[in-house]
């Protein structure tokens, strides 16, 4: 056994020289003596493959090649933080939460780093599973490549829970890519544009061996699971360090929204010092059963917000406007400039928004503007340069009518937007349904992109969605560029849609407001669509994080006769319009009760009385109406709900009457 016993120890070596170099900056050994150990080692596992471990530091250079990344759902819902660019806007936040509860609370706040988010699973202390962000609900399973990445731990040390998850952002640090690039301009390739970028498609590299090669790394910022070490986030990321991840030393601890904002311009100031890159400070609330009480919209948690830097701005010069028009109809007024490299990546157009934007600004054809990155992704323009301009420059006219079909336009009280009306007949409208409908996150038809899409328009064989499903290879096979192989694809495409899930069928409608995590929560509230087409207003408003805006959005869909004929057909076609997702009800004494929990509980989590309460029938629903049947109310309920309730006679019960009501 002494062989094996090298193994352990060789491993264990290698692993605490890898925290030591990757994570704590303070090496032990020379590269030589770790290479030393690590090819002793690779020498007496390639010898004694009885004793392999999938986490050993040998591990790390990768496994080769993959065939793509299949897509796993989120154990908790993995989103994204609202932004905000004020310190009005920061100021507003606190007093929303305070209006949550009546006790002092502290803020976290943590630099955003500007790469890739990243959830991973751990069992007994080892690396089981890597998902992207992906939707926010499901993502990429990405741990083959994530095992190469030299900061993150294969196996901790310490007090760990038995499982647990914790998320962190993989980034490229500003080396790296200085690295990278001299490398492919050595290659005679074009060099990569910025970190962000770069980052993210290293980790979809299908060569782990590849992705190995890149100095990727990776900071953690958050923890996740039922046996937490304690009910604060600050403790707990203390304690992840110990553990063996890779925390930041920049994170910090504030008692008011001021003392975040001294936060903020220390870090404005000293950002560009940093050997990466940063676009923000994120703000969480610290005291873990505050977040819980404190909740989540559908797409973001009401506890957190992420501070964005103002973007880099550059100018350049307007040469000329021209209109885009989406698939709701809405008509964009797009900017087309002088190339101009911004944030690293050539800009040549930029979004002007809307008829007010440009009225505000007063842009005009020539104008020189100065271009900015909203959120460091979408170039826009904020500002005009009036010193440079022709005093002959005629003032920009809205455009009347639909660029695309020649239909006068109509804007909405309230909206910001023109929009074409000509639903049935504008080409693009038409072709962005079909587009948004046949997309990865959607029905995901392999074969069918927009250009075969404008294809089978023009040759009218397919109007609307349905006409997909009636399409046969005899049809399509005479089509410019469509041979034998690709005609099989797409009718192959096409029926394997058929049993894309219903939620997923529910977004490719493209009803709007109705994103991916919507469609989900009306799917599995309806379960089918014929209730979900019958439901009101009032029906829908009562559904846990959805709004007016939503609920209005929904109901007038499905009160056009088109639609309902369109459904009618895809039916009748094999698709799937009753939800599959799993049942796991346990008893029916909850049904059609609408339950709010909040406070904090002694017996059980948040999270184990939520899945208690739909495992017996009922809904979780987050705000409290006269529709709520009752709240769960443990220690430190927030004042507001709890004066809500009891305004609204809806009764409070504490949490053994509750295990009394499913007993």
């Amino acid at each position: 056994m002494r062989e094996k016993e090298r193994i352990s120890l060789l491993r264990k070596e290698l692993a605490k020289h890898n925290h030591a170099y990757y994570v704590l900056n303070t090496p032990y050994i020379s590269d030589f003596e770790f290479d030393k150990l690590l090819k002793e080692l690779e020498k007496l596992e390639a010898k004694y493959p009885e004793f392999n471990d999938i986490n050993s530091p040998t591990q790390r250079v990768g496994s080769g090649l993959s065939d793509g990344f299949i897509t796993v759902p989120h154990k908790y819902r993995m989103l994204s933080l609202g932004n905000t660019y004020s310190e009005e806007d920061l100021h507003d936040f606190d007093n929303r939460l305070r209006k949550h509860t009546d006790q002092e609370f502290e803020y976290i706040c943590e630099l955003k780093y500007d790469g890739v988010s990243i959830s991973l699973t751990y069992e007994n202390g080892e690396l089981v599973k890597a998902l992207t962000r992906g939707d926010g609900t499901q993502g990429d399973d990405v741990t083959v490549n994530v095992r190469t990445i030299k900061s993150i731990p294969l196996k901790l040390k310490g007090d760990y829970p038995k499982t647990f998850e914790i998320r962190g952002e993989i980034f490229l640090p500003i080396f790296g890519l200085e690295l990278i690039n001299s490398q492919r301009l050595l290659e005679g390739l074009e060099p990569y544009s910025n970190t962000r970028n770069t980052a993210s498609s290293s980790l979809k590299l299908l060569d782990s061996n590849e992705v190995a090669n890149r100095p990727l790394d990776c900071y953690f910022f958050y923890l996740l699971g039922e046996n937490l070490p304690t009910n604060k986030h600050y403790k707990n990321l203390r304690k992840a360090k110990e553990w063996g991840f890779k925390i930041p030393d920049e994170i910090e601890k504030k008692t008011s929204i001021n003392e975040v904002l001294g936060f903020i311009n220390k870090w404005d100031k000293k950002r560009y010092d940093l050997p990466y890159e940063i676009d923000g400070i994120v703000i969480k609330v610290n005291d873990i059963n505050m977040q819980q009480e404190m909740g989540f919209t559908s797409k973001i948690p009401r506890w957190a917000i992420s501070y964005k830097f103002q973007a880099e701005q550059v100018s350049t010069r307007l040469n000329k406007i021209t209109y885009q028009v989406g698939r709701t109809g809405a008509i964009t007024p797009v900017a087309n400039l002088e190339p101009i490299k911004l944030a690293g990546t050539i800009v040549k157009r930029a979004s002007l928004h809307n008829a007010g934007q440009i009225e505000r600004l007063d842009i005009r054809e020539g104008d020189i503007v100065y271009v900015e990155k909203g959120g460091e992704i979408i170039p826009k323009v904020v500002k005009v340069e009036l010193k440079a301009r022709d005093l002959f420059a005629p003032s920009t006219i809205f455009i009347k009518k639909c660029p695309e079909c020649n239909t006068e336009l109509v804007k909405k009280d309230g909206d910001a937007k023109h929009y074409c009306p000509n639903f049935e007949d504008c080409p693009p409208q038409i072709v962005g349904r079909f587009e948004h409908f046949i997309s990865r996150k959607a029905m995901n038809i392999d074969g069918l992109g927009v250009e075969t899409v404008e294809l089978l328009l023009k040759e009218n064989l397919i109007s609307d969605i349905s006409d997909l499903y009636l399409l046969k290879k005899e049809q399509i096979l005479p089509l410019e560029r469509m041979a034998d192989k690709s005609a099989d694809n797409l009718i192959n495409g096409i029926e394997k849609s058929k049993k894309i899930p219903f939620e997923r069928v529910l977004f490719g409608f493209g009803i709007r407001f109705v994103g991916e995590t919507v469609a989900k929560i009306l799917a599995e509230y309806f379960n089918n669509i014929d209730a979900l087409m019958n439901a009101n207003i009032e029906t829908l408003i009562t559904i846990d994080e959805i709004g007016d805006k939503i609920a209005e959005s929904v109901f007038e869909y499905f009160s056009h006769q088109k639609n309902i004929e369109l459904i009618r057909k895809l039916k009748s076609s094999g698709l799937q319009f009753i939800s599959t997702i799993k049942d796991t009800s346990l008893s029916s004494k909850l049904e059609g009760m609408k339950i709010v929990v909040s406070g904090v509980f002694i017996q059980y989590s948040r999270s184990e009385l939520k899945k208690m309460i739909e495992e017996h029938g009922g809904k979780n629903v987050s705000s409290i109406s006269k529709n709520t049947t009752f709240v769960l109310a443990g220690n430190n309920m927030g004042p507001s709900k709890k004066k809500k309730a009891v305004d609204l006679n809806v009764p409070l019960i504490n949490e053994n009457e509750f295990l009394l009501k499913i007993s």
